[in-house]
Formats: C-alpha cells, sequence, structure tokens
C-alpha cells in the first residue's frame, strides 16, 4: 500500500505561504533537463541512459514544449536557467533551445562532459556568451577517465572539447566526481581543473543512487562510493574545501530550524526559489526527488499552478513515523548530512528512512570539525 503523507500549509512555523502572499516568495531560477541520454556511460551516474535509446529520446520535451515551458518561468520571474541532461549536446535542437533561452533574456548555464564540443558551439558560445558552462571531470589519463565513462576513446574527446572552449575563450568552471576509480587521482585532477579555470574548482563525493531504481547500476555507484573515513580525509586534505566548512562550519549547524518541528521532512532550500523540470516535463523541488507524491505534470498544467501551490503542499509534508521523529528528526547536524526525503526515497523507497551511511558521513564531518554536539 502506498504511503500517505501528512500535507498541511502551517504558515506560524514555515511562513512559507505568508512569503507568497506578500510577493517574497519567487522563482528566481530553473534547471531544464532536456535529455536523460548521454554518449557516456559512467559508473556512478544517476541518471544516464543510451545515446540511442528511443524510448527515452520519445518521452524528451520538444522544442514547442520547452519554449512554453520556459516563457512560463520567466513570466513568473525567473533570471537563471540550467540547461543540463543527461548530455544536453546530445539533443539535435540544442542550438535552438539555448538561443531560445537566451533571447529570453536568461542568464543561462550549460552542464555538459565537454566530448561532444565541436567548432559550431563555440561560434555559439561566442556569439551568445553563456553564465558560465561547468564540465564534469573523472580523470586526467586515457585509463582512469575511459574507466570511469566506459567509454573508449571518451578522454580524447573529452580533452580537445575543453582545448577548444578554453582557446576560444569561453569560461569553463571545473568540478569531479570522487570514485574509488578516481580517488588516488584527486590531486592530479584538482592541479588539471584549477589550473584551467579562473575562479573554482569543486568535487563531490556523494553519489546518488538510480533514479529508475535500476539494480545492477545502483551495485555499481554503491562499489563507487567512499567510506565515511575517506570521505573526510580528501576534505580535510584539499586546503581550499576544508578552510571553506571550517570558517562556514557555524552556518552548517542547524539549531536555529529546531522550531520548525521535528516532523517535517524538508528542511533545505529546495523549492524555495528555485525548481527542476525533467526531460519528460515534470515540475521538481530538486533533481533527485523522484517520488511520485512529490512530482508534477507540467504537459497537463501551467507551472504557476506547481509553483504557487503544489511546491509549497511538497515543502511542508510530515512524517509520524517514529524512526524519523527519533533520528532525522532530532538530529542537530543535519546540514552535514546528504540524508534528505530524496535521497532517503533512492536508498529505502521511502521519504522518511534514516540512511545509516549518510549518519555516519555526517558524524565524521562533525567529529572532524570538533562541534563538541552530542550526536544522538
Amino acid at each position: 500500500m502506498k504511503k500517505k503523507f501528512i500535507k498541511r500549509i502551517s504558515p506560524t512555523k514555515l511562513n512559507l505561504w505568508d512569503k507568497f502572499k506578500s510577493g517574497e516568495r519567487k522563482l528566481a531560477s530553473f534547471d531544464l533537463e532536456i535529455t536523460a541520454r548521454c554518449n557516456n556511460n559512467c559508473r556512478h551516474c544517476y541518471i544516464n541512459l543510451s545515446a540511442d535509446d528511443k524510448v527515452a529520446e520519445g518521452k524528451e520535451l520538444n522544442f514547442k514544449q520547452i519554449k512554453d515551458i520556459a516563457g512560463q518561468a520567466v513570466d513568473l520571474g525567473a533570471l537563471w536557467c540550467l540547461i543540463t541532461g543527461g548530455e544536453p549536446l546530445l539533443r539535435k535542437d540544442f542550438f535552438d533551445i539555448y538561443i531560445y533561452l537566451k533571447k529570453k533574456g536568461l542568464l543561462v548555464s550549460v552542464f555538459t562532459n565537454a566530448t561532444l564540443v565541436t567548432k559550431k558551439h563555440v561560434d555559439l558560445f561566442k556569439k551568445y556568451p553563456p553564465d558560465d558552462i561547468e564540465v564534469t571531470v573523472y580523470g586526467v589519463t586515457q585509463a582512469i577517465y575511459d574507466k570511469v565513462t566506459r567509454m573508449p576513446g571518451s578522454f580524447s574527446a573529452f580533452t580537445n572539447g575543453v582545448k577548444l572552449l578554453l582557446n576560444n575563450g569561453i569560461k569553463v568552471r571545473f568540478k569531479a566526481m570522487v570514485l574509488r576509480s578516481n580517488v588516488n587521482r584527486l590531486p592530479q585532477i584538482a592541479r588539471f581543473c584549477r589550473a584551467r579555470t579562473k575562479d573554482y574548482f569543486r568535487f563531490d563525493p556523494f553519489l546518488r543512487l538510480r533514479l529508475d531504481g535500476n539494480l545492477q547500476r545502483n551495485k555499481d555507484i554503491q562499489s563507487e562510493r567512499l567510506s565515511p573515513q575517506e570521505i573526510i580525509s580528501i576534505e580535510q586534505q584539499d586546503s581550499e574545501r576544508f578552510q571553506e566548512m571550517e570558517i562556514n562550519c557555524n552556518k552548517l549547524i542547524v539549531s536555529e530550524s529546531e522550531h520548525l518541528g521535528g516532523s517535517h521532512l524538508f528542511r533545505c532550500g529546495a523549492g524555495n526559489k528555485r525548481c527542476y523540470i525533467s526531460y519528460d516535463g515534470y515540475f521538481r523541488l530538486c533533481p533527485s526527488l523522484w517520488h511520485p507524491d512529490c512530482m508534477y505534470d507540467l504537459k497537463k498544467a501551467k507551472l504557476k499552478e506547481a509553483w504557487d501551490k503544489f511546491a509549497l503542499e511538497v515543502r511542508d509534508m510530515r512524517s509520524n513515523k517514529e524512526e524519523f521523529l527519533k533520528k532525522c528528526g532530532k538530529c542537530r547536524i543535519i546540514n552535514l548530512c546528504m540524508g534528505c526525503p530524496a535521497h532517503s526515497y533512492l536508498e529505502t523507497g521511502e521519504l522518511d528512512s534514516p540512511v545509516e551511511y549518510f549518519c555516519k558521513v555526517a558524524h565524521a564531518r562533525a567529529s572532524l570539525l570538533n562541534y563538541g554536539i552530542p550526536l544522538n
């Protein structure tokens, strides 16, 4: 039987409804996932489907639908749009989509693996400069990179794409997913990225399970996860990251959020100023949120309805599960944890089931930063 969560608006506790009525709660940006397909087959990826998956391609929003939804977002006040995937450059109409978003006055960013970048893309980005382009780096040698992507020749395509962008003055930011397959090469990856970017490089050691629940792919992802001690070790070794954690450590503890009440599922910023549009036209508060009760079909309804009402209902979802109330509901270090309703659902099939792995990482981080807070 499908579990029913309590949904109600509670202005005295969350104050979201009052903010909406006063005009404070406005849509500032939206992520537009234009495909779930990718030309790589990365071991850790939570979404990718094969580039030639015709079923997935058939579900993708067409250009007309994308224009309609993007126009609605602009009408709601959106100023910024992230084009993501899958690999967005796979779309044959990528150029049309990108130009339309730019001509709507949006600041447009693109997430890409850079392997499909051509001179035509460079010319497009020169004529209509992106806010930024973010490229994921899986390794800086062919052996490591191709091992992660499981696509022979992908490293060569990646280096060629990056060179095309950088040699033509296109602003690029770099990030890395830290996996068991590449963790021993993280210092080299960091040096590669920082030598080629003018602002920042970031890495992410947290791997989400598959949105489609594919059991074999989930085993691949779990095999690439680092232990909690390995995660805090690499965070400590990276001086820039660790310094930021030390400076902002007081902002990561959620002591001031206790007034929200331990039954609330969502205590993050998802759905406050930003939303996510999936490749098949579903409104979600964040990329990971795949629970059917938390998705809104924009092919059948307007974005304004999803943003003004549905998002508030999702954000006010609560649990009466005893384990959740005693553990996550009372946790003082919840923002050091990757545990959230979205990730819980991917891990356990329930929005309100604690995930031991995430708990251990959060506690290890708190111990490293010497918070001196009771952790249970």
